[in-house]
C-alpha cells in the first residue's frame, strides 16, 4: 500500500521479535515488518536495508551494549529506536547523544512502541515515561553559554513541525535559523557534549533545564 511505513528487528530472542512485529502490524496504521534477525547484520542485508525504522535491542548475546552498532546505524542515516530489557537512564542517554530517537524498555508495552516506531519513521524523536524520568534526572553543571536569541530559537524549533515555522514565528529568515541551530550544535560539540540530531539537542536542553518534558 502506498505510504506504508516498514521496520526491521534486531532482537536475540525470537519471541521478542514476533511480539514486536505482531505489535507493529496491529497498529494504526500498520507497521510492516520487512526483516528481522538477532544481529545487526538484518539492518544491512536485504529488505532491512531499506527499512524506515530500525528496533534495536542493544543487548545481544552479551552484557555489553552495541553502542558501536547504534553509532553506525545513525551516521548511515538511519532512524532507530533502542528496544531493551534494562531501565538504565545512562545507557539511554548515551543513546540519544549517538542519535538513536528513542530509548524504549520492554516494559513499557505495545502502545508506547509503536507509537515510538510510527514517530521514527518519520523522522521524530518519541520520550516514552522511563526516558522522560531519565532526562529529567540529568542536571549537568557543564553548559554551554547559548545567548537568548538561540535559547529562543532552540525552544521554538522543539515545538514546530519545521524551521520555516520557526522563522515565520520569531520573523527571521531560514537562513538565520540553521545558523543559530549549528552555532548550538557547535557549543555542545565544544564542550564534548556532541548533538548530532534533534532527538540529541532535546536531551541536552531537558538536561540543562531549558525546557521541561511537559513542553514537548
Amino acid at each position: 500500500m502506498a505510504g506504508e511505513l516498514s521496520a526491521v528487528v534486531v532482537d536475540d530472542h525470537p519471541a521478542v521479535r514476533a511480539g514486536v512485529a505482531y505489535w507493529l502490524s496491529t497498529g494504526t496504521p500498520p507497521i510492516r515488518v520487512a526483516a528481522s534477525g538477532e544481529d545487526v547484520r538484518a539492518a544491512w542485508l536485504g529488505e532491512g536495508a531499506d527499512a524506515d525504522v530500525v528496533i534495536l535491542d542493544l543487548h545481544l548475546g552479551g552484557p555489553t551494549p552495541a553502542l558501536g552498532d547504534l553509532r553506525r546505524l545513525v551516521e548511515a542515516g538511519r532512524r532507530v529506536v533502542v528496544y531493551s530489557m534494562r531501565a538504565d537512564d545512562d545507557i539511554a542517554l548515551q543513546c540519544l547523544e549517538l542519535g538513536a530517537l528513542c530509548y524504549l524498555t520492554k516494559a513499557e508495552g505495545a502502545e508506547h512502541l509503536v507509537r515510538a516506531a510510527r514517530a521514527a519513521a518519520e523522522g521524530r524523536a518519541y520520550t516514552p515515561p522511563s526516558l522522560a524520568g531519565a532526562l529529567a534526572g540529568d542536571r549537568s553543571d557543564h553548559r554551554p553559554a547559548l545567548s537568548a536569541r538561540e535559547v529562543e530559537v532552540l525552544v521554538e524549533w522543539f515545538q514546530s513541525e519545521s524551521k520555516d515555522f520557526v522563522a515565520q514565528r520569531l520573523g527571521i529568515s531560514l537562513s538565520t535559523v540553521n545558523s543559530h541551530l549549528e552555532r548550538i550544535r557547535i557549543k555542545y560539540a565544544l564542550i564534548g557534549r556532541e548533538a548530532p540530531t534533534k532527538a540529541a539537542l532535546v536531551a541536552r536542553a531537558i538536561q540543562d533545564g531549558l525546557i521541561g518534558v511537559d513542553d514537548l
